[in-house]
């Protein structure tokens, strides 16, 4: 290990805290380390937040190192008693947290003798609620383990108001680690040792500068008109720079930024938000692809569909220039006018054009660097063969890696006719002769220009270059060349690094990550001298948006830092000696607490108050998604996991709630999920509830299309609901304006009522997948028996079970139908319905008679 990654370690291990560093400084060596500190059955250490990638390199690193404890995977496919005894037998567990939020909360695991927990991506804290629950669980049953975070994104910490300070507060934790690259500690470790660096300032083609100019002026005018439609959008007006669009992570900051309102915005702002997305994929496709591929990319985007989904920009004359400039790295004299027609091997006809296929300027730039390596093992006097000597060109996505290496097998020519005759054959005829291809139909004219030509400002110099006909195979194989992607993750490239150990590494795209993994590399292997060749066009989005990450993630570790400074961590933080607010259970205020404690003392004369039943709701397992679990714990109220069939919530013998929010419930309307779940609910409980539950972000309110879709209304969201209280008459309808409001509410129903029971609750759902399941009855036979007297909602399945036809029914003795109802006063009910002799009236003979004698009064008058 490195100086700073010891002096991280210890840190680590000495105090309990958040630790962010930045990207690529190796953080996941030091979480390897403290894995080796624990794995040992003396130990109970829980892992959480990991992949499951990350979790096998874990132990494959570990088994590697002769570590004899490994650490293991808690999933479903353990059994709970497997489960109880795993953790018995302690070590380091990988476990998720759906399955450790229920064993804490059913006390399977022993929580008092966890000797801590590990939590790895810390920054996914502020959007998960169950790693914030299990953490408030751990640290009430046990006072003395430790909790250590982790996270390699310091730019999510700086969203929002103080969010470091409240992820630490969710932790639980006092200290705060930060180590960003300009550490001091961090600058004197990496360079003691640096690798040689090749800078390649590629010019790209005027094509190319045309296109990125017109994508800018386009990003421009999509952010002015997003600006000018939502002047209110303070908040967000900051972020929407062309600067900040070229990034990676835009869109994820602006989607922050505008989610709050997303519900008020107009159909127009959405659409300018995801053009914004449009545009920034086709910058990113000019310098990463081939000009076929771009060109493909834009002419699906001038079609009058996607002209009329668009924001406006299609019509601009910076639009215009966008598709001839694409369309011209292709074809030829196309500004002439419309191509003529041409008959084609006597079939239908065909557009007459010419090529002229714009290469790739990184191409030529990779054939000239393994060129130079040939050349320079040459004049070394080494063997260019040996397998020892490798290149190593990443790249940023599988798609660019396989052009990559087709290149350095095939050539530019056949490669880009290939990509051709796949595209554009059909339309314009094809290219004859491409490796791999059968003989197609030649065109009039193919053009050819440029191939093979170095690039006049790259800085590498060889005695040996590409000539535009050379095939290359010789120069792919001596040396061996190896192209990787990044897509994968920094675990699979970081073991590819580590493995092949390549003296030359070539960066085909950019990546901040990758460079401090060679940085740390290097020092690692200081025997071992590096050269990297860094390709990146000059003046263009690519450069921009490299130095924009390493701008932002700079100022998110500055403001980190200043946060720190002037951080007020109180003692009780930690909640290990002192009583942590954050683990009180009770919802109200401390000063009310004593109030009311004094009073009760004053009127009991000092005597003890009597005792309590401790509330209970029972929870349906898959509802531990939600944030409404975690609050009903904080409020006082135990919760009790359990998979339910009917309901979400149950929180007396005959309160039973299902929890829907806005996206599900008309989800569930559209479906017709709900009205099922609404039958099964009014079957076995008398006061059944639909809880529709709205974000907390968004307003309370139920109008106009906030949350629909173009093609559904609120007038036909409203109606359902109507409908389903028609058909419901004992559905109660509950609207909770967030999931605390929920919590409250939950609370003052269950005031004065009795606990549920989970044992009763469970079996409930079993009957409904058997035996009374409406599907397999005749509708109007079980309406009919529905209206009958006696019969109720709970027993008519007895007798739709037990009785097949009317004939039937009328046999039965009055006993044998109280067993069916279990009531005989039902049954007496029932049984006199259908057994009594009743008067026929016949208002219709009496209606006739009058009639008649009408009738023939009328006639005896005339």
């Amino acid at each position: 290990m490195l100086d700073y990654e010891n002096e991280m370690l210890l840190s680590v291990v000495q105090e309990d805290g958040l630790t962010i560093a930045a990207k690529g400084l190796g953080l996941e060596h030091v979480f390897l380390n403290l894995l080796r500190v624990y794995s040992d059955p003396g130990n109970l250490v829980l892992v959480l937040g990991c992949t499951d990638q990350e979790e096998e390199w874990f132990k494959k690193e570990m088994d590697q190192d002769g570590v004899k404890h490994l650490p293991r995977n808690i999933t479903s496919d353990i059994s709970t008693s497997e489960r109880e005894l795993v953790y018995m037998e302690g070590g380091v567990l990988f476990i998720t947290t759906r399955i450790l939020v229920v064993d804490l909360l059913m006390e399977r695991i022993p929580a008092h003798l966890i000797t801590g927990i590990l939590m790895y991506r810390a920054h996914r804290l502020m959007d998960s609620c169950q790693e914030s629950f299990i953490l408030r669980l751990y640290r009430t049953k046990n006072k003395t383990g430790f909790i250590k975070a982790f996270s390699s994104s310091p730019i999510s910490f700086t969203a929002g108001f103080s969010q470091v300070e409240r992820v630490m507060k969710n932790l639980f934790v006092r200290h705060l680690h930060l180590w960003p690259r300009f550490h001091s500690t961090v600058g004197s470790s990496l360079s003691v040792v640096q690798p040689e660096v090749v800078e390649l300032h590629l010019e790209m083609t005027p094509k190319m500068q045309d296109v990125q100019t017109a994508v800018l002026d386009l990003i421009s005018f999509t952010l002015k008109e997003l600006k000018r439609l939502n002047p209110n959008l303070q908040s967000a007006a900051e972020e929407l720079t062309v600067e900040n669009s070229i990034s990676k992570s835009f869109h994820k900051i602006l989607q922050r930024e505008l989610d709050p309102v997303w519900h008020q915005l107009s159909w127009k702002t959405r659409q300018l938000v995801a053009d914004l997305k449009t545009l920034r994929t086709v910058m990113t496709y000019l310098t990463q692809y081939d000009c076929i591929t771009f060109y493909n990319l834009v002419a699906a985007l001038r079609t009058a569909e996607s002209a009329m989904k668009s924001g406006g920009w299609v019509l601009l004359d910076s639009a215009e220039t966008l598709f001839l400039s694409a369309k011209g790295r292709v074809f030829s004299d196309i500004e002439a006018g419309p191509a003529k027609k041409a008959k084609v091997g006597g079939e239908e006809d065909r557009e007459e054009v010419g090529l002229d296929m714009e290469e790739n300027p990184k191409w030529n730039a990779i054939s000239e660097i393994v060129a130079e390596v040939r050349a320079e093992l040459k004049e070394n006097g080494l063997d260019e063969t040996i397998p020892s000597e490798k290149i190593l060109v990443v790249t940023r996505d599988e798609r660019t890696a396989s052009q990559v290496q087709d290149y350095l097998t095939m050539g530019a020519k056949p490669l880009l006719a290939r990509m051709y005759n796949k595209c554009f054959g059909e339309k314009y005829g094809f290219i004859p002769g491409p490796p791999n291809e059968p003989p197609k139909k030649p065109l009039k004219e193919l053009k050819h220009k440029g191939i093979g030509k170095k690039s006049s400002s790259s800085k590498v110099e060889s005695s040996e270059v590409k000539k535009a006909d050379e095939p290359l195979l010789k120069v792919a194989d001596s040396p061996v060349t190896i192209v990787h992607s990044i897509q994968g993750g920094n675990f699979e490239i970081k073991k590819l690094l580590y493995e092949l150990k390549p003296r030359f590494i070539v960066l085909y795209d950019s990546d901040m990550t990758f460079v401090r993994q060679i940085e740390v590399y290097q020092s690692s292997h200081p025997d071992l001298h590096t050269r990297v060749y860094f390709m990146m066009y000059r003046g263009s989005v690519e450069e921009q948006g490299y130095l924009t990450t390493l701008r932002r993630e700079k100022e998110a570790f500055e403001v980190l830092i200043k946060q720190k400074v002037g951080m007020v961590v109180p003692e009780d933080r930690e909640g290990k000696m002192m009583e942590n607010e954050e683990l009180s259970r009770d919802s109200r205020k401390a000063s009310d607490v004593i109030m009311e404690s004094n009073t009760l003392r004053t009127r009991k004369g000092g005597g003890e108050v009597g005792a309590k039943v401790q509330p209970k709701v029972i929870v349906d397992m898959r509802e531990f998604r939600s944030l409404l679990p975690s609050l009903l714990h904080k409020r006082g109220i135990d919760v009790e996991p359990v998979t339910l069939e009917v309901g979400d919530y149950i929180l007396t013998p005959e309160i039973c709630v299902e929890r829907k929010s806005i996206s599900d419930l008309i989800g569930s309307l559209n479906s017709g999920r709900l009205y099922n779940q609404a039958v099964a609910m009014t079957r076995f409980y008398t006061r059944p509830m639909l809880l529709i539950e709205f974000d907390q972000n968004k307003p309370f309110a139920l109008q106009g299309k906030y949350y629909l879709s173009r093609d559904i209304q609120s007038s036909d969201l409203v109606a359902r609901l109507q409908l389903l209280t028609i058909h419901f008459p004992k559905l109660r309808i509950l609207w909770s304006p967030s999931p605390h409001a929920t919590a409250e509410l939950v609370e003052e129903l269950k005031k004065g009522r009795d606990e549920p029971d989970a044992s009763k609750a469970v079996t409930l759902g079993v009957d409904i997948i058997d035996e009374y399941n409406t599907d397999k009855y005749n509708p109007l036979i079980h309406d009919f028996v529905s209206k009958l007297p006696g019969v109720t909602g709970k027993n008519k399945f007895g007798i739709l079970n037990s009785v097949e036809n009317m004939t039937e029914l009328l046999e039965l003795s009055q006993a044998r139908l109280g067993e069916l109802l279990g009531s005989d006063q039902r049954a007496e009910e029932l049984y006199a319905a259908l057994h009594s002799e009743l008067e026929a009236v016949d208002p219709q003979g009496k209606e006739k008679e009058k009639k008649k004698a009408g009738f023939r009064r009328f006639k005896s008058k005339r």
